[in-house]
């Protein structure tokens, strides 16, 4: 491939625009076709003989959030590349947040293969009953959700940074403060998670404002024009 092509600016935001665009299909997949099809909160029974019936679709959950992880990790790269030449430390600082949120994200699927474990893997010198079994299942469901949360903490710090750098840069202000409000809102709603979880039903529904601002600036990565990255 062309060096000019590949060290281009637009190259770099096609590319990660196409990344983000996979993390976002992916994490709904898994989220909203699998996750909340699987799990029936409140009932480990439902949930046990769901995950036991349905295990190809629990497992492709698992691959869904592995390649979500993977594309994570791979666009923090593409987007320290592009922001570089705005602030190099800032970059960076976006960048290691991000891969950090990636690695707890990775070691956190181990949560979610254990609930389908517990359930498959006979332990002869460990015999239990089934309730305790389903409660196992659930446990590791819960531990897998509030892992995305702890995550979701050092994710926001990274949207705050970039925020700043897309208001630096010659990108729409208004993407800039909508990835810094997203970025205020996950360090708001981990917040909750960690320390007033009995109110995280009620504060749901500010995650809208991340998925719109990061969806935009998705698009705006694959479509912008070539002019906005004149002085990146």
């Amino acid at each position: 491939m062309d060096g000019k092509k590949t060290s281009s600016p637009l190259f770099y935001a096609r590319f990660a625009g196409l990344l983000y665009l996979l993390i976002i299909v992916l994490g709904i997949f898994a989220e909203f076709f699998i996750r909340a099809k699987l799990i029936v909160s409140g009932d480990p029974v439902a949930t046990a003989e769901n995950i036991l019936n349905f295990s190809t679709l629990f497992r492709m959950g698992f691959w869904a959030d592995a390649l979500m992880v993977i594309a994570d990790a791979a666009l923090a790269l593409f987007l320290y590349v592009l922001f570089e030449p705005v602030h190099k430390k800032l970059s960076m600082a976006a960048a290691g947040f991000r891969l950090i949120q990636a690695v707890i994200l990775a070691f956190n699927l181990l949560n979610y293969y254990a609930a389908f474990l517990v359930q498959i893997v006979p332990y002869s010198m460990l015999p239990r009953p089934q309730e305790q079994t389903n409660a196992l299942t659930m446990l590791f469901l819960e531990l897998h959700s509030h892992g995305y949360d702890l995550g979701l903490i050092f994710f926001g710090v990274s949207n705050l940074v970039l925020g700043h750098l897309v208001l630096k840069s010659g990108i729409p202000k208004l993407l800039g403060y909508g990835l810094a409000a997203a970025g205020i809102v996950y360090l708001f709603g981990s917040s909750v998670r960690f320390t007033l979880p009995e109110l995280y039903s009620q504060i749901e529904a500010v995650y809208i404002i991340p998925l719109i601002a990061e969806l935009a600036f998705c698009i705006w990565l694959l479509t912008g024009r070539k002019s906005s990255f004149v002085n990146m």
